[in-house]
C-alpha cells in the first residue's frame, strides 16, 4: 500500500470504514458521541487529502490547506443529516472545497477592491446557509435575493475571488464517477446527433458502388470540380454529374 505523510500524519496506518460502519458511528455522532466522532473524523482524512491534491498547482503549503480542509470537514460533520440517505462524502466534499478556497483567496496576492471582496463574502456566507438548509447548490438567483444585491454584482464579486478550476477536476464531487469538467463540455460541432449522422454515412457508403464512391470522395472530400474529376477518370463532365446524382441519391435513401 502506498503511504502518504502530511502533517505527521502517515494515511497507511488511518482506520478504514465499511459503509454500516460509518452509518453507526454517524448515528452515534448524533446522539453526542465524541469518541465516535472522533474515529470518524480520522477515517475520513483520506477524503480531505484527495481534495486538497486537487489545488497541486496552488502556491500554499499543503499542510495549510489540509488544516483548512478538515475545517470543512468538521463544518460539514456538524451540519449533516444522515436522514437524508446522502452520502457524507457527497455532502462533505463541496464545504471542504468552500473552506480550502476561502484560504487561498484570503492569501491571494490579486488585489481585489475591499467592496468586492465583503460582496463576494456575503454571497459565500449566503450559499452555505442555503446549501446546510437545502443541501443543493443555489444559483446565482437564489443568493442575490439572499443578500438582497443584483445578480450581476454578486456574479461579478465571486468571480473576482475564486479561484481557476482545471479542466481535469472531477465533474462531480463523488470521485468514483471518473468524469472531468472537460468530459461535461459541450460542441455544438460534436454531438451526439452529428456523431450518429456520422456512423450512418460511414454504414451507407459501404453500400454505393465503387465508381459513383470514387466520385463522391474526390466531389465531396477532396473538394474537386466535375471538370477536374473528368479528366482524372476519363469520363465527360455529364457523365460524372449523373455519377454524383446517382450516388447522392442513393444515400439518401439509405440514410432515410
Amino acid at each position: 500500500m502506498r503511504k502518504v505523510t502530511i502533517c505527521g500524519i502517515d494515511t497507511g496506518s488511518l482506520p478504514r470504514l465499511t459503509a454500516a460502519e460509518s452509518d453507526e458511528l454517524l448515528r452515534r455522532i448524533a446522539e453526542g458521541d465524541c469518541e465516535a466522532k472522533e474515529r470518524f473524523l480520522s477515517a475520513n482524512i483520506r477524503l480531505v487529502l484527495s481534495v486538497v491534491g486537487r489545488f497541486s498547482a496552488a502556491q500554499e503549503s499543503a499542510d495549510d490547506l489540509f488544516q483548512a480542509g478538515m475545517v470543512g470537514m468538521m463544518k460539514a460533520l456538524n451540519n449533516f443529516d444522515r436522514s437524508l440517505g446522502m452520502r457524507f462524502s457527497t455532502y462533505a466534499v463541496p464545504m471542504i472545497i468552500g473552506e480550502i478556497r476561502r484560504t487561498l483567496r484570503d492569501r491571494t496576492g490579486v488585489k481585489v477592491p475591499r467592496s468586492l471582496r465583503d460582496l463576494a463574502y456575503k454571497a459565500l456566507k449566503a450559499r452555505e446557509k442555503i446549501v446546510e438548509s437545502t443541501l443543493k447548490d443555489p444559483g446565482i438567483t437564489e443568493i442575490a435575493e439572499e443578500i438582497g444585491a443584483g445578480m450581476r454584482e454578486v456574479a461579478c464579486a465571486l468571480d473576482a475571488v475564486s479561484e481557476p478550476v482545471s479542466f481535469f477536476e472531477p465533474a462531480f464531487s463523488d470521485e468514483e464517477d471518473g468524469m472531468q469538467i472537460l468530459d461535461q463540455i459541450s460542441d455544438d460541432r460534436e454531438n451526439a446527433d452529428v456523431w450518429s449522422e456520422r456512423i450512418s454515412l460511414a454504414e451507407a457508403l459501404k453500400e454505393v458502388p465503387e465508381r459513383e464512391l470514387s466520385v463522391l470522395k474526390m466531389r465531396y472530400f477532396d473538394g474537386k470540380t466535375q471538370n477536374e474529376i473528368s479528366d482524372r477518370i476519363g469520363v465527360s463532365q455529364a457523365q460524372v454529374s449523373r455519377l454524383e446524382k446517382s450516388a447522392v441519391a442513393r444515400l439518401r435513401k439509405l440514410m432515410g
